[in-house]
């Protein structure tokens, strides 16, 4: 990793740079907003939005909620460690509920059970029903394109939607998070993080995270060439093999959609080793709402996903 140092000698390692701009842009959307919320699903970006949102107001309470929009398709381990974490922290923790959005008539689940599409109505409403009107979340700009285009401070419009062709200024770390009756903004303090250097931040602020992320035993069915996990989500289609493979994941959203890489990495050190090699980002490589069209993900966030 870089390192810089001042005149006296002073070092500053890459990731206290890194740490240091989170924290600095965490602290500036609470300075500018009167409302903001985090977005807390229990994956490893989320974990690590947590822990420097303790730092940034420690000793004090993390002075604002956390948000899950659930769609009922959730890891078993993954909201076991979110619930963990939110009562370990004593905090506020606002759900959106997809399945109750579903029942009320509010969102139409899509044919073939995939719920990803309609997160976003979900997310637009849970803000607006709680008066939150910043939202920051763990995206980062190495992920996918379409989230590289997209500034740290992202304005959206009162229907919630984003403009790439749109965006203010960022010139000099200065944010603009001025905003009308309805409108919104969607915060990104780590935008500038890779997925090596999280897991370098895992590892030395020892950053707890769900067991998932780890190597482990289970059953899978290769498909569309990846590993999704058999579960109640998940049942072989005809022709496909039910196999027993040690995964891990890299990154965890539905487990409709979340696919599983072959890893015989249980510690961080090696997870660091593995990311290291690796030459295919984290979501290109296990998920499959990213490969419906060339500008998936860029058509949902033009819609309001996060």
């Amino acid at each position: 990793m870089n390192d810089t140092a001042n005149a006296s000698g002073y070092h500053v390692s890459h990731l206290d740079q890194l740490e240091a701009e989170a924290i600095f842009i965490i602290r500036e959307i609470v300075a500018e907003n009167e409302h903001p919320g985090m977005l807390f699903s229990g994956g490893k970006d989320s974990a690590v939005m947590l822990h420097l949102a303790a730092k940034a107001f420690a000793p004090s309470p993390i002075p604002f909620p956390v948000v899950h929009v659930d769609t009922g398709q959730n890891f078993t381990e993954v909201l076991e460690f979110r619930d963990r974490r939110v009562a370990e922290l004593d905090l506020r923790l606002v759900i959106g509920s997809v399945p109750d959005a579903i029942a009320e008539g509010f969102v139409r689940e899509a044919p073939d059970g995939s719920r990803n599409r309609i997160q976003t109505p979900v997310l637009l409403r849970t803000a607006e029903t709680h008066g939150l009107s910043a939202l920051m979340g763990g995206a980062r700009r190495d992920e996918e394109k379409a989230r590289a285009k997209e500034r740290i401070f992202s304005f959206r419009d009162e229907f919630g939607q984003w403009d790439p062709k749109d965006q203010r200024p960022e010139l000099w770390s200065l944010y603009n998070a001025r905003i009308h009756q309805g409108e919104s903004i969607r915060c990104f303090p780590i935008s500038n993080w890779t997925e090596l250097d999280v897991w370098h931040y895992i590892a030395r602020e020892s950053v707890d995270l769900p067991s998932i992320y780890y190597a482990h035993e289970r059953d899978v069915v290769e498909r569309n060439g990846m590993y999704f996990a058999v579960n109640e989500f998940i049942q072989p289609r005809d022709g496909e093999e039910v196999v027993r493979r040690s995964v891990r994941y890299r990154t965890v959203g539905d487990a409709t959609l979340t696919a599983a890489v072959l890893s015989e990495a249980s510690t961080v050190e090696q997870i660091i080793e593995e990311v290291a090699a690796t030459r295919v980002t984290e979501r290109g490589a296990t998920r499959g709402d990213d490969r419906v069209s060339e500008a998936a993900m860029e058509d949902r966030k033009k819609e309001g996903y996060f």
